[in-house]
Parts: structure tokens; sequence; C-alpha cells
């Protein structure tokens, strides 16, 4: 599996904690990171995109963006008929989104939420899996709405 994750200028500290955590608890080699490193201003808008592209291109399998409060970002990602993005501020939305909805990105908002928080909900939104069943056909007409 491929994770990209980007972040505003809000979202630094988080994105690069979140990134150890990714590579050294979880063990995850491929994490592309295409954030801002800098905790200087910047419009999200233009880092979710980077994201959105990299999934439209196949270039990864799951995107996680943070900023301030993960609102910006997530509707921005769900502008695209490619994403469905959860901002998520517990394990239990975490694992609905993935089971439910067949979310592919995982927001983050990195003022509300704390890493050891964070940690809990990224664990559980990369483990858990689609249950198609009837959330198949709702997923199907989010496809058509765009």
């Amino acid at each position: 599996m491929i994770i990209g994750i980007a972040n505003d200028h809000a979202g630094y500290k988080l994105k690069n904690n979140i990134i150890i955590f990714l590579e050294k608890e979880l063990n995850f080699k491929n994490i592309i990171n295409f954030g801002s490193d800098t905790d200087d201003s910047v419009d999200y808008p233009d880092y979710a995109k980077k994201v959105i592209n990299a999934i439209e291109k196949n270039k990864i399998n799951i995107g996680i963006l943070i900023c301030g409060t993960g609102i910006g970002m997530s509707i921005c990602a769900n502008r695209n008929k490619h994403i469905r993005a959860a901002l998520c501020i517990n394990t239990e939305y975490a694992k609905l989104a993935r089971e439910h909805n067949d979310a592919n990105v995982l927001v983050l908002g990195a003022r509300y939420i704390s890493f050891e928080k964070a940690k809990g909900i990224i664990k559980t939104f990369l483990n858990s899996k689609f249950q198609k069943s009837r959330h198949l056909n709702r997923v199907n007409k989010i496809n058509l709405s765009h």
C-alpha cells in the first residue's frame, strides 16, 4: 500500500509525527510526503490537490490530509469524483468511514486532535476494509452524483 500525505502550515508538526509513526511503528515503507515542510502560511487547497492527483493517477492507494480543522481539506478533496474523504475525530468514525463509505482519504484536524489520538485513528482507518454488501449501492450513488 502506498500512502500519500499532505498538510498545510497548521498540520506541519502532526504530519511529521505521523510519517514517523507510519514508518517506525506500522512499518509502512511507501509514504509520499506531498505536504508543506514548514509552518509558514500556505493555502490548503494546493496541498489537497497533490494527494487527489496522486490518487487519480494511481500513484497512491490511500491519502491522509491535515489542516487546522480538517474541514477545508475535506471540502477540497470531496469535490473530486474519485475521492471519498472522511474527516475523522475518533476511531469509530475511521472504522465506519472505511467499512461503510469506502473512504480513500483520511482527513485530520491538527488543532483538535492529539498525536496519540491521531495514531489510533490512522491505525483503525488503515486496518478497516470496505464491507460492500448494502453499502456498495450507496457508494455507487455517491460516485454518480459528481
